[in-house]
């Protein structure tokens, strides 16, 4: 980035598919590898990172266990599995050179902080990336709410929601909709009255009321978090507008 970055605090949201790479299910090296140097990059240019990160690429190969399973404890299962994703992304940005921390909204001492508010803000102060796994803490709430929540009480100024393969939201599912296009610009209370599942319907409620800004961008281009920080238009921005 040449110029001043356009925020001073972010909190990037990536699904757990974003490091499967080219693989049915697990975490591809090379794909963690590529995600961390881009944070890293970013972060060296003065910009305050926190990270949610999702645990479908693990998940995935436990849809059959969970099959039948009490609710509750998929997602427990779940939020655990989001703690493996964490403490890798932590291994690759500290390989970049990254001080890293990772908070855990469930007791997970040895490997873990718990969740603080006031640490994980003190720590992006220092420069440090907080990596915020395990949810919320509580079943029946997705990654997608954690990450509005958390960004809402750090005082993130935007949510960065890395999808994999997709530009940002469409008017529709490409997979059934061959004139599905790309939504510029969209606000939150119009994406939830349209069905766009640019995040889930709690976690975008969330969002709007409290005016946070989500920018939904293809994370398959190595540049496009950098883009996005330095205020280029990437993908889809959703605002909120007096309505």
């Amino acid at each position: 980035m040449t110029a001043a970055p356009a925020f001073k605090r972010v909190l990037l949201k990536l699904s757990g598919e974003a490091l499967m790479g080219d693989l049915d299910y697990g975490t591809d090296p090379e794909r963690v590898r590529t995600i961390a140097a881009q944070i890293a990059s970013v972060r060296a240019q003065g910009v305050e990172i926190a990270i949610v990160v999702g645990a479908g690429n693990i998940y995935r190969g436990l849809k059959g266990a969970a099959a039948g399973m009490d609710r509750a404890t998929a997602d427990y299962m779940g939020m655990m599995a989001t703690v493996l994703n964490a403490l890798t992304m932590q291994d690759a940005l500290e390989k970049e050179g990254s001080d890293t921390r990772v908070q855990s909204a469930i007791t997970i001492s040895e490997v873990a902080e718990p969740y603080i508010r006031r640490r994980a803000m003190r720590h992006l102060e220092k420069g440090r990336i907080v990596i915020f796994a395990a949810g919320t803490g509580n079943p029946f709430f997705t990654t997608d709410t954690a990450a509005a929540l958390r960004a809402v009480e750090i005082h993130a100024e935007a949510i960065l929601m890395a999808k994999n393969g997709v530009e940002g939201v469409l008017t529709g599912d490409p997979r059934v909709d061959a004139d599905a296009t790309l939504i510029r610009e969209i606000s939150h209370m119009d994406a939830l009255r349209r069905g766009l599942r640019v995040m889930d319907y709690t976690a975008l409620t969330l969002c709007a009321e409290n005016a946070m800004p989500l920018y939904v961008f293809n994370m398959n281009d190595e540049r496009n978090i950098e883009r996005i920080v330095s205020g280029e238009q990437v993908g889809t921005v959703v605002v909120t507008r007096d309505e």
